[in-house]
């Protein structure tokens, strides 16, 4: 005889606890892609969700979505005044955050002789102020032990995170808080859809990104969330300090 198991939102439509039953996650960046994705998948394993994003119109199309245990926030990750606003309300309401996905950012091709001082400072104070500030202003809502998930990358600025994945998880031992960061390679989203029209040869670029990456192909904002679901649950409750590729074998070979 076989038996079949259910699958998250299966355990949480039968009312069965998931791998984050009764956790408080805020997902900066949690209204399109990756950031929603995820919202979806720590919902159906049982977490309440923050989710943040710029735009209202999409901030609350996401919400919908998600269907029950999700709050939008509209705000800008680089702006310390929302941020502020942000947590304050998640004080408010919740008294507490358990899991911190750091996931905003922006990406725009540009060539070097190309990149302007506006472009410069849009990139890095989504991408690393804003996910610096992040961090540093939950602090006081996260509870020890909690876990903190960063969005990091093979290039550009949100490699930053790699560093900070490890300071962090020194800088925080005291408090038995894991740190740990996620380096997707080229997922199917709005995002990354965007940023290759905005390059020369869009389409052609696509098609050599999925020849040169072992697997074959893109991979799907699912598979971020399912690793992020991981990194923030006890299965990784020794996992701290990492950089997680999930990128279809792209940086290793």
């Amino acid at each position: 005889m076989t038996t079949a198991l259910a699958s998250s939102s299966e355990r949480s439509q039968q009312g069965l606890h998931g791998k984050l039953q009764g956790k408080m996650a805020l997902i900066t960046g949690g209204n399109s892609g990756i950031g929603l994705a995820t919202a979806r998948q720590f919902v159906n394993e049982g977490a309440a969700a923050f989710i943040t994003g710029r735009r209202q119109p999409q901030l609350a199309a996401a919400v919908k979505e998600i269907g029950r245990n999700a709050t939008g926030f509209q705000g800008d990750v680089s702006n310390l005044d929302d941020l502020d606003r942000l947590f304050a309300q998640i004080k408010q309401e919740k008294g507490k955050l358990d899991i911190v996905f750091a996931n905003a950012g922006v990406a725009k091709y540009a060539r070097l002789g190309e990149i302007t001082d506006d472009l410069y400072e849009q990139i890095f104070n989504i991408n690393v102020k804003g996910m610096l500030f992040t961090v540093q202003k939950a602090l006081p809502l996260i509870q020890d032990g909690g876990s903190i998930i960063l969005t990091s990358s093979i290039v550009g600025s949100k490699g930053v995170a790699r560093s900070f994945a490890r300071t962090w998880t020194t800088d925080l031992k005291h408090r038995r808080i894991r740190v740990n960061a996620i380096s997707p390679g080229s997922i199917d989203t709005p995002g990354l859809s965007d940023l290759l029209a905005s390059a020369p040869a869009g389409e052609e670029r696509r098609k050599m990104i999925a020849a040169a990456t072992p697997l074959g192909r893109f991979g799907t904002a699912d598979e971020i969330a399912k690793a992020a679901v991981f990194l923030a649950s006890d299965d990784a409750s020794y996992i701290t300090g990492i950089e997680l590729f999930v990128d279809g074998g792209f940086a290793q070979v």
